[in-house]
């Protein structure tokens, strides 16, 4: 299952830094994309808008002022569903979703992964 977080980090205190070194400790597959391109331990973090494939998840971590070219990029990779870890909400991201038939999750990956909910 491809997890894919947006708003990667290299600083270790990130939340998205956490996010997807957790994500690798429990076996999933992460691509990572941030404002520029780095590489942290585990994964390649990409600029811009990659063309993934085959994404289940995406962990947003990029607050709702700064989303809007972010919605048709996710609804254009098509994930299973999206996760608006705390401070990303948004309610016409959800609509976005909805409207296109994706899953969305108010919620936390830390806390998900942890309780096996993920």
């Amino acid at each position: 299952m491809k997890t894919l977080v947006i708003g990667a980090s290299t600083k270790a205190e990130r939340y998205s830094n956490i996010a997807m070194n957790m994500l690798h400790d429990y076996k999933h597959e992460v691509v990572a994309l941030g404002r520029k391109e780095a590489d942290t331990d585990i994964v390649h973090i990409d600029a811009g808008f990659p063309n993934y494939k085959d994404v289940d998840t995406v962990s947003l971590y990029v607050g709702p002022k700064n989303q809007e070219e972010y919605i048709p990029y996710v609804i254009s990779l098509n994930p299973r569903r999206v996760i608006f870890n705390p401070g990303t909400e948004n309610p016409d991201f959800y609509q976005a979703l909805e409207s296109a038939g994706i899953d969305y999750e108010v919620a936390c990956t830390l806390v998900l992964l942890r309780t096996g909910q993920f």
